[in-house]
């Protein structure tokens, strides 16, 4: 059983997975380098300031950093009929917390999925118009 997201499959997405299972062509998908394709995807929309501390944040070494920020995140989302805090704090909070705690990395790499999805979606209806 080989690990790593196989190109087929990035290419063909859950069909063509269904499809490599059925020939006995088994990938684990690693969510983890999931996550970190659209946070670098996410990092090239930002600019550059912004895209430097996401990078930083990023880092093994800034998980001290990142954990309570993250809490922090998911407590002001949950807190968000206040003023100032607001519902987007939630996801935000939730998506950092994923890079250190492995249960949460496959929802999160499937929400950033749909989310990337939408936003090319969009992106090519502007551009038709």
């Amino acid at each position: 059983m080989r690990t790593g997201i196989h190109p087929r499959i990035e290419s063909g997405g859950m069909l063509r997975l269904k499809a490599l299972w059925a020939r006995g062509e088994v990938y684990l998908i690693n969510h983890q380098q999931e996550l970190d394709r659209h946070f670098a995807w996410f990092e090239a929309k930002l600019p550059p300031r912004p895209a430097k501390f996401v990078a930083w944040l990023r880092r093994p070494s800034s998980r001290y950093a990142r954990i309570p920020l993250a809490v922090l995140l998911i407590v002001g989302g949950i807190f968000s009929f206040l003023p100032v805090l607001g519902l987007w704090m939630l996801p935000l909070g939730l998506l950092l917390f994923a890079q250190d705690v492995p249960v949460l990395q496959k929802p999160m790499a499937r929400m950033l999925g749909w989310i990337e999805r939408k936003w090319i979606e969009r992106q090519r209806t502007k551009t038709m118009q």
